[in-house]
């Protein structure tokens, strides 16, 4: 008789935007292993990392070269609180920012090169774009053929590309300030629900970010990589990294190309996956899972509460699981 065949669990990591004042602080407190990374990360940069995470003030947080090493630290602190126990993953994944996370869980670098490579990223991304000369505007209710009519006819204006493509009718629009306005009024005229500007100050994933793009190149290839232990699913493509050469030429095209989310989920689904864990600040991401599938399980871990209730929810599945197995070996002919 066949086993039973159990659901898969994929880490998924959070990018920026999900980043709040106060963010990994309790963490820190109670478990000694999120409290390392943050002496780690600090040690790696030069500076303490742990004031503007837990203290802010907000306005330094959310300066682009601070905020991704301080998304990443918080996310890894919460990984490792949450891997205190024994838990498989059979797939790792992470919006923007969030995919170096997932690499760096997956074994593929280490963790201190990952806070300077995405400090930098940060940097050469700020500096890319003057302030103020992008934009990124979120599309709800059109599909992708819509919104890529919409930003052909808006390119008159400028640069304006589909940057991400996060759940079903949810589609994110980057590019230069006048072209991305003019692409927000052709998509409300062709039936968008909504269109929303967001409170971003680098338009990440469109061809602006080229120039920053071939910085990061240079720092990408002096970092140590190895074949990650779990397949990373790529934002550039929605394709699984297994090796280590894969990885630089990935993270180059990740940054000036569009974010792959749903096409990323769905190709976890399509891998055996029911269950994700948002593993860093907020829920962002769990929102876009349920919106692109309502039957996965989403479970997030961003404090010790949702670590203690991620590990209750997980031991009540395996508990059903046990007792399954003990039904059908009573039963099996």
């Amino acid at each position: 008789m066949t086993g039973p065949s159990f659901p898969k669990i994929a880490f998924v990591f959070p990018g920026q935007g999900s980043q709040a004042v106060g963010m990994g602080r309790a963490l820190s407190e109670r478990f000694p292993e999120a409290r390392a990374a943050y002496d780690e990360a600090s040690d790696a940069l030069g500076w303490d990392l742990a004031t503007p995470s837990f203290e802010g003030p907000e306005d330094a947080l959310n300066l682009t070269a601070t905020t991704q090493p301080a998304l990443l630290t918080a996310s890894i602190a919460a990984w490792r609180a949450l891997a205190r126990r024994p838990l498989e993953a059979a797939y790792l994944a992470g919006h923007s920012l969030g995919e170096y996370t997932a690499l760096v869980c997956a074994g593929a670098v280490p963790f201190a090169q990952a806070v300077r490579l995405v400090h930098q990223r940060g940097r050469y991304m700020q500096e890319a774009v003057p302030a103020g000369t992008g934009l990124m505007a979120a599309v709800l209710g059109l599909d992708r053929d819509a919104v890529a009519a919409v930003c052909r006819d808006a390119s008159s204006a400028g640069v304006v590309d589909a940057a991400n493509f996060n759940a079903p009718g949810q589609i994110v629009l980057a590019g230069e300030r006048v072209a991305v306005e003019r692409a927000m009024e052709l998509a409300r005229a062709a039936g968008a629900k909504r269109v929303i500007a967001l409170s971003v100050s680098v338009p990440s994933h469109c061809r602006l970010m080229r120039g920053a793009a071939e910085r990061l190149k240079d720092d990408l290839l002096r970092a140590s990589w190895s074949a990650p232990a779990i397949p990373v699913i790529a934002n550039a493509d929605a394709k699984p990294l297994v090796t280590a050469d894969a990885i630089v030429p990935s993270l180059v095209r990740q940054l000036s190309s569009p974010l792959l989310w749903e096409d990323s989920i769905r190709a976890m689904i399509a891998g055996g996956v029911s269950t994700f864990i948002e593993i860093g600040p907020g829920r962002v991401l769990s929102g876009l899972i349920r919106k692109i599938d309502r039957g996965a399980r989403v479970l997030n871990v961003e404090d010790p509460a949702t670590v203690d209730a991620a590990w209750a929810a997980l031991d009540g599945a395996s508990a059903r699981e046990a007792a399954f197995v003990r039904h059908t070996r009573q039963v099996a002919p």
